[in-house]
């Protein structure tokens, strides 16, 4: 691949950009966030008009613990923005503690396997504060978000509570409790959304979709972050009609998840664990699906042809984002691929 042309594709493309939407799940989702952030720092002119970014959070993940609202993905993308990630663990604060868990636990309330950090315990404070005091969702993470600039926006999918239950054999439990506490293996028959159906999107997704120049299917789990947030009425319908070009990025390298265990979820839809069978189960717009575009590892690259075959234009580039320069790379290719 010749670097320097690649940079000046990048450039022309990243210039002509004004509205970026990205619908995004927790860890693979910050990620890239933080990497267009970066991208489109390198490439904007000085003196251009900025791009804007808008994020489109996943609430599935979401809950009430110990009377307080906990919103995994939204604080994940946050932290990772602000720079108070902790890195090492992959989730929570930096520099955290974990002494007010330590209480809960002496007092026998909670989950004592899902541990929150002091300063994270600060966060979901405030959440809960604002949305007791009558106040949406997402006005609460606008509020919230306001402490740092993060140079994104972030926006849950819908101020309604839609939390994802999981059916296993002998009942369902809570996606959290499925995912932190069984480590996914006890065999999942669905996954429920329950409330979806009645939910609607928050104030300021559709339009975010609606009016974007790109919109970003970000690497998160294509089960229970992305297609909870398809699945709230309005939305699917909205990335269907918008005139912008529609691009994911691939969760899945070389027939194996990138982060976590989608490929559980996969697996109890039926879906195969490849970058292909992801693609084919969001779809071609042309055939009534959701990508006009598809990036894939070079890994991958056996499966363009079917790609090309099943309506996707598809471009094989390296995924991995192992630190800030390989994610602005990769989102300078999502946007390099969205405007061919």
């Amino acid at each position: 691949m010749d670097v320097a042309q690649t940079t000046a594709d990048h450039l022309r493309a990243s210039v002509a950009l004004v509205k970026i939407t990205v619908l995004s799940g927790g860890v693979g989702g910050a990620r890239f966030l933080r990497g267009l952030r970066e991208h489109l720092r390198l490439t904007r002119p000085d003196g251009g008009s900025p791009a804007t970014t808008t994020a489109v959070v996943n609430t599935g993940d979401d809950m009430w613990l110990t009377g307080l609202r906990i919103s995994p993905d939204l604080d994940s993308i946050m932290y990772t923005l602000a720079g108070e990630n902790d890195e090492q663990r992959g989730w929570g604060r930096l520099g955290e503690t974990e002494r007010v868990s330590g209480e809960l636990r002496a007092y026998g309330i909670g989950w004592p396997w899902f541990t929150l950090g002091d300063l994270d315990l600060g966060t979901h404070i405030t959440r809960s504060h604002y949305l007791r005091s009558g106040l949406p969702l997402s006005e609460a993470t606008a509020r919230i978000t306001s402490r740092w600039d993060l140079g994104v926006t972030l926006i849950p999918a819908t101020d309604d509570e839609v939390e994802t239950q999981v059916v296993v054999d002998g009942g369902s439990m809570h996606f959290q409790e499925w995912w932190t506490r069984h480590r996914a293996t006890l065999a999942a028959r669905s996954f429920v959304q329950d409330g979806v159906d009645t939910a609607r999107p928050a104030p300021g997704v559709i339009e975010a979709i609606e009016d974007a120049d790109v919109v970003v299917v970000a690497p998160s789990n294509p089960v229970v972050s992305i297609g909870t947030i398809l699945g709230i009425p309005g939305i699917r319908d909205a990335v269907a009609r918008t005139s912008a070009s529609v691009v994911g990025v691939s969760p899945i390298i070389n027939g194996a998840v990138v982060r976590g265990m989608a490929d559980a979820c996969l697996s109890a839809i039926g879906v195969e664990t490849s970058a292909l069978a992801v693609a084919e189960h969001y779809g071609a717009r042309s055939q009534g699906g959701i990508i006009d575009a598809w990036l894939i590892d070079e890994s991958d690259d056996a499966q363009l042809d079917a790609l090309a075959a099943a309506g996707i234009r598809a471009s094989a580039v390296p995924l991995w984002m192992r630190d800030l320069e390989s994610s602005a790379r990769l989102a300078g290719d999502a946007i390099a691929i969205a405007q061919r």
